[in-house]
């Protein structure tokens, strides 16, 4: 079962057996846990990559 939680700066943080796929149903390649962008900042959207720290 995943674990996904919000961390304080939106990212969301998530830990297991996920299918995570974009807008066409095509699927998105990603590691045993991964963090999606909150902010919209990314530069590798959908994951966070920091960019909310330079704020």
């Amino acid at each position: 079962m995943p674990h996904i939680f919000r961390k304080e700066k939106g990212q969301i943080v998530i830990q297991g057996e996920v299918h995570l796929t974009d807008v066409d149903g095509n699927k998105i390649p990603h590691g045993e846990k991964f963090t999606l962008c909150g902010c919209m900042k990314s530069k590798k959207l959908p994951f966070c990559d920091g960019s909310h720290k330079l704020d």
